[in-house]
């Protein structure tokens, strides 16, 4: 079909993908990963040289063309809907949702959190292979109105080929293999039933990986029998399946790992500071050569002044660098580079992960530096822990 599968739902902040936001829908931005081009570039070639020139012969070049990109753009607006439908009921249920990004693999609506209880993450799952079987009902309902009426062959050929697509994203998405939604509504009931989360998780992903493996497994066969596309799409996807769902156990892990720990318990107390004093030439040399971070924390007489960063040498030409002081070059301190010691270290990965922030930030308790936290520091302990684990 060409068509991706839906990742879903990411639970795991730290996992986002970059995209560019595209529109905004019931308070959910709606971005694209240049990763969904290839994915809509793939469909259009595949819809236009091969599947309706074989079902509907006879048309010009230009028109299966124009079909082609129809049916892209179909699949671009099913996918929303299905991610849009996860995304409303998550809100029902008060779980904050960061938007929806379109990537290769379909689309992920973006959790913040994991579900409450059993019933909201079964209903949360449910909605959308719900929502595929709504499509593909009114796409086949207008086909059969277009054939009736004897519209024009295109119109025909696209309502029946985004039926069909959406039928199988709804197939697809219930087998029981995690992180798709079937193995989120086999999660739920294991969880139900066990009363154990951690449990549920790691019998539903296991699942998940041996549904990616065998997937791996034919699209290798497909691909050894000269089935070249076929064969690399379900190799592709079935990596895509193994790696989310052995990731997804890990992220449950992190989560119950950092689950209400404040920053204070990770951050560094005694960080490296640069006077303001010292110039751009010597902050090179005395400081980012010598420590290797890009962000240093600028204080005068233990007062916070901000910070300073490789970006801000960047911002200068380098003849410059020897005659302007660091204070001309810092920057004030804000919620963009500042944390309380008190904050949520979920919440701060959270921050940390999106494709604007940096990787360190300041800790400043009552207008004093107090430490610094950074995403590798969190990221070596996470891995010491799951390691243990």
């Amino acid at each position: 079909m060409g068509v991706g599968v839906p990742a879903d739902r990411d639970p795991a902040p730290a996992s986002r993908l970059k995209g560019y936001r595209l529109f905004r829908i019931f308070g959910f931005d709606v971005k694209l990963n240049l990763t969904w081009l290839l994915l809509a570039l793939l469909i259009t070639w595949t819809l236009a040289a091969g599947l309706f020139p074989a079902d509907y012969p006879g048309l010009s070049q230009q028109t299966y063309w124009w079909m082609g990109v129809a049916g892209a753009i179909g699949i671009l607006f099913s996918i929303v809907f299905h991610e849009l439908s996860h995304s409303l009921v998550a809100r029902r249920f008060g779980l904050p949702i960061g938007g929806i990004t379109l990537f290769i693999f379909g689309g992920v609506a973006e959790m913040e959190e994991e579900p409450v209880n059993p019933r909201v993450e079964f209903l949360m799952a449910v909605a959308g292979p719900v929502a595929s079987v709504v499509l593909a009902v009114l796409f086949y309902q207008f086909h059969q109105l277009a054939v009736a009426s004897d519209w024009y062959t295109p119109v025909i050929g696209v309502s029946h080929y985004l039926a069909l697509v959406n039928l199988v994203l709804a197939i697809f998405n219930l087998v029981p293999a995690f992180p798709l939604d079937g193995g989120r509504m086999l999660r739920a009931a294991l969880w139900h039933w066990t009363g154990d989360l951690r449990r549920a998780t790691d019998i539903a992903s296991q699942i998940g990986s041996g549904f990616g493996l065998a997937l791996m497994i034919v699209g290798g066969l497909a691909f050894i029998q000269g089935q070249f596309i076929g064969g690399m799409w379900w190799l592709l996807i079935g990596a895509f399946l193994r790696a989310a769902a052995r990731s997804s156990y890990q992220q449950l892990l992190i989560r119950e790992i950092l689950s209400d720990q404040p920053v204070r318990r990770f951050m560094n107390r005694e960080p490296v500071t640069v006077p303001p004093d010292i110039t751009l030439e010597q902050l090179l040399e005395n400081y980012i050569y010598r420590h290797h971070y890009k962000m240093f924390p600028v204080v005068r007489d233990r007062e916070l002044l901000g910070c300073v960063t490789i970006n801000d040498l960047k911002k200068l030409p380098r003849e410059q660098w020897a005659s302007t002081r660091v204070e001309e070059a810092t920057t004030p301190c804000s919620a963009a580079n500042t944390v309380s010691p008190d904050t949520d270290t979920v919440k701060l990965i959270a921050a940390m992960s999106s494709p604007q922030a940096g990787s360190r930030y300041m800790v400043v308790e009552n207008g004093r530096l107090v430490g610094m936290v950074s995403l590798k520091d969190l990221r070596e302990f996470i891995a010491l822990k799951l390691e243990l684990e």
